[in-house]
């Protein structure tokens, strides 16, 4: 398959993509608005941004939208998602996910531990997001060397950023999903106060019953396990004995999947011609389930784990305009969060608790356009201290201090532009442990990384533009990296880290092109990243968990995972396209089609683990201003490339029909959207899965979303 796919050449420049985050122009919800990507120094169109980009907004993210963040944006090109069931699902951005990849709202992190383990959910609610942002690649390293697999930016109003034409603003959602009896209503207002004050209020309210899917629970090697365990003599001193058999016949509904979730914000902004200042409040409240891992051989855990979370957060964001000169503006970015969950047992109780507390904050200077240059700089700092508490502490307590300082420079010679950017960055993890755990040693280190990029692009003609860009990027290890030793049930493992750990260092390349003419558009990506000590998790002899446990006394339960340092190469492509095939009537016909593909090599060790499969995915629209209609069909492929540890994953074929209509000419941003998704209720399971052996994507499901604004 390897000749199928252009192969770039490694390079071997400093530089990482440093940008500061502007403020977005106000776009009305389910309103299109222009077509740039706000996330970079300046709002810029998207044929001009160097590295793949995409964006969801108006009907596009309302046919989208979905309880989880992962599952939103799971039908772009080069996203995939975890699918640790319907409430815990992050992106999977080029086969990366976890450390390499960061979900922002606004351009400040979820401020969560959604990166610590698949099972935790992203603190980020989409049902009130204008749009949605995705960078891919190392150009998303501007918002941190964890950003290495790209950027997901969720763009809300919770701070105001202009001041009501009419003096307010609202906007409402409401959907109900079949596959989990889903009900979901949000609602957002801002009121002016005068005339530069502005003040916001939100809130949303999600409630759904266990998912229903379209087959089987289990895959059908997982069921011959369970079927021939379930022959076997039972353990008479067992006091709760596993139904094997049970276990096999589970299908429709996937059990200790309901949530209950609600969030509510307050917000309010000064507004002038020289500047802003706001501030917001938020709350977020989760209790939901995680679909259970089923035994099917003797002697494993079996779980139904429920989690609770609450985060309470603040936000500011300011920008002075400066009149000129040398700078044109300053902007300051800041989040401040606290945030717990609990993994309650099925009496109610609680046997794992995480407390998170982060801090996050970026200053930016931005300079005046002089002729064809422009560009900014700044500082960026994180704070976060993490400690686990309870029966599966697999961390000792934590504390992460990072100080980020970069600049980008652009050129733009109409035809011609380049820009180069360079950032540094200095880590400090720390372990903070009692001396009475025998598991853990307390542990410092600090790491000083320097990464930069460097990139070009062409106008061959109006209309087609091509890029290349070169980057070199350094990662600090986590605490997670580090420290872990412990068990952990969301990945049913014995993880192991190692304290002595380097910078993890890629070199890169991605060519780019976009055509965007008449009637037809284009966006193509092809990259090619190799690693030097890239950090993975490696099923190793369980005496290596048992030797790490000893001091403590702990028995290791789960099957034993240590993380290593090894060479590593990434590459693949991805594309988007579309085309008006015609007019029939007052009505467009569209065509387009997605492609992505990814390859992942560990040296010495093998496939990378959990790398999504090769997919396509067409669609025919019709188009008028009162009634879109739209079928697609998705075909993801066999997933046979993986590690010893992993079961290979059967591909699917997945149809979608939708219908959104404005049914009043006097009300254009009132719209009523109805799906349905997986029409032929197939068994699909994405090879990114932790669970996919386990917990399959929804059965058919029937949608309905209700959205306006006034």
């Amino acid at each position: 398959m390897k000749s199928k796919f252009v192969l770039l050449a490694s390079a071997m420049l400093f530089a990482a993509p440093a940008i500061a985050q502007t403020t977005p122009p106000a776009i009305t919800p389910g309103d299109q608005g222009p077509d740039i990507v706000v996330t970079g120094v300046v709002p810029k169109s998207e044929t001009d941004v160097l590295a793949g980009t995409s964006v969801l907004r108006g009907a596009e993210l309302t046919r989208s939208l979905r309880p989880t963040i992962g599952e939103t944006l799971a039908k772009l090109p080069g996203v995939s998602a975890t699918s640790f069931g319907p409430s815990a699902s992050r992106p999977v951005l080029r086969g990366f996910q976890g450390e390499r990849i960061r979900v922002l709202t606004d351009g400040i992190g979820s401020i969560d531990v959604s990166n610590t383990s698949v099972d935790h959910a992203v603190i980020i609610d989409p049902l009130l997001s204008e749009r949605i942002e995705v960078l891919r690649g190392p150009s998303a390293l501007l918002y941190g060397s964890s950003a290495v697999g790209g950027v997901v930016n969720v763009i809300d109003t919770r701070i105001p950023r202009s001041v009501p034409v009419n003096g307010y603003r609202l906007s409402g959602i409401g959907t109900y999903g079949s596959a989990a009896n889903e009900r979901t209503v949000g609602a957002a207002g801002d009121v002016a106060l005068g005339k530069h004050f502005v003040v916001h209020a939100d809130g949303s309210y999600s409630k759904s019953d266990d998912l229903r899917i379209g087959g089987y629970a289990l895959t059908a090697q997982r069921r011959r396990e369970a079927l021939a365990t379930s022959l076997l003599p039972v353990d008479p001193s067992d006091p709760e004995p596993i139904d094997y058999a049970a276990n096999a016949a589970v299908r429709g509904t996937l059990p200790n999947t309901a949530a209950t979730t609600w969030t509510a914000g307050v917000g309010a902004s000064l507004i002038t011609d020289t500047g802003s200042l706001g501030v917001s409040y938020s709350h977020y409240d989760s209790l939901y389930g995680v679909p259970i891992r089923y035994a099917t051989l003797p002697g494993e855990e079996q779980e139904a784990p429920r989690l609770s979370i609450v985060q309470n957060r603040v936000d500011l964001r300011g920008e002075v305009k400066t009149g000129g000169g040398f700078l044109d503006s300053i902007r300051i970015r800041a989040g401040h969060a606290t945030y717990r969950h609990f993994e309650l047992e099925p009496d109610g109780a609680v046997g794992t608790a995480f407390f998170n507390n982060g801090t996050e904050g970026r200053l930016e200077l931005v300079q005046a356009k002089r002729g064809a240059w422009q560009g900014a700089s700044g500082v960026q700092f994180f704070n976060r201290v993490f400690d686990v508490k309870g029966d599966e502490a697999f961390l000792p307590k934590n504390e992460t201090n990072q100080t980020g300082l970069f600049t980008l420079q652009q050129l733009d010679f109409g035809k011609l532009k380049a820009e180069a950017g360079v950032r540094y960055e200095m880590t400090d993890v720390a372990a903070r442990t009692p001396a009475t755990d025998l598991r853990f040693s307390g542990a410092a280190r600090r790491f000083d990384a320097v990464s930069g990029s460097v990139g070009f692009s062409y106008g061959l003609t109006d209309a087609v533009r091509v890029g290349i860009n070169l980057s070199h990027t350094e990662r600090a290890p986590s605490a997670e990296e580090l420290f872990a030793n412990g068990a952990h049930a969301g990945t049913q493992a014995y993880e192991l880290g190692n304290p002595n750990f380097r910078l993890e260092r890629s070199n890169g390349a991605e060519l780019t092109l976009h055509a965007h003419g008449t009637g037809y558009s284009l966006d193509a990506s092809a990259y090619y990243t190799r690693f030097n000590n890239y950090i993975s998790e490696n099923q190793v002899d369980q005496s290596i968990c048992e030797a790490a446990a000893a001091p403590s006394g702990r028995t290791v339960d789960f099957p034993c995972f240590q993380s290593i340092q090894a060479d590593a190469t990434y590459y693949g492509v991805e594309a988007e396209g579309s085309v008006l095939l015609g007019q029939i009537g007052g009505y467009k016909i569209n065509a387009d089609v997605l492609g992505d593909y990814v390859r992942a090599t560990i040296r010495d060790q093998g496939p990378a683990p959990r790398i999504p499969a090769a997919r396509v995915l067409g669609g025919l629209e019709a188009q008028s201003d009162k009634l879109t209609g739209r079928v697609e069909v998705e075909h993801v492929f066999d997933q046979n490339r993986i590690r010893a540890f992993e079961t290979a994953t059967p591909g699917y074929t997945m149809v979608n029909a939708s219908v959104a209509v404005t049914p009043f000419s006097t009300m254009p941003k009132l719209s009523l959207t109805l799906s349905a998704n997986n029409l032929f209720d197939v068994d699909a399971r994405r090879a990114a899965s932790f669970l996919k052996d386990f917990a399959p994507l929804a059965g058919r499901d029937i949608r309905a979303t209700l959205r306006f604004s006034l």
